[in-house]
């Protein structure tokens, strides 16, 4: 699987974790097929989000909703590790559901996705996905 993502997206999305250090940002990505079309920032409710995230659930229950009714598909959500690396940790793992969804960590500098399923070889939950970002004419890396 991979996983398309503009480079200014990525790079707003990187902007956001640098401002929010040293606490985790999170939030929802929206798109089909492995391309982010649009994120919305999502307030972290973890209570403690120096170390932890948790998306607020009205943003998800919105999304999910406005999903439901025709609108933007979520494709997955996105969260920094601040100063640390964009592997998930065992924390994501015990706290990510096996429904396909995938998963963009960022660091303020580095990126990498992940794919949420079953039995994957990572904690037994995530799947490693290639990270490829478009220019404004939607070509990626490798065009």
């Amino acid at each position: 699987m991979q996983l398309f993502i503009s480079s200014s997206m990525l790079a707003e999305l990187q902007q956001l974790a640098l401002a929010a250090m040293p606490q985790e940002i999170c939030g929802l990505l929206f798109g089909r097929d492995g391309r982010v079309n649009a994120y919305r920032e999502a307030q972290n409710v973890a209570d403690d989000p120096l170390r932890h995230f948790e998306i607020d659930p009205a943003i998800l229950i919105t999304a999910e909703r406005d999903q439901r009714d025709g609108g933007e598909p979520i494709l997955g959500y996105y969260h920094s590790h601040p100063g640390g690396p964009v592997d998930p940790s065992q924390t994501d793992a015990d706290s990510a559901a096996p429904d396909g969804r995938l998963w963009l960590i960022l660091n303020g500098q580095d990126a990498a996705a992940w794919h949420a399923t079953k039995n994957g070889e990572i904690y037994g939950r995530f799947g490693a996905m290639l990270l490829d970002c478009l220019d404004a004419k939607g070509q990626t890396a490798a065009e």
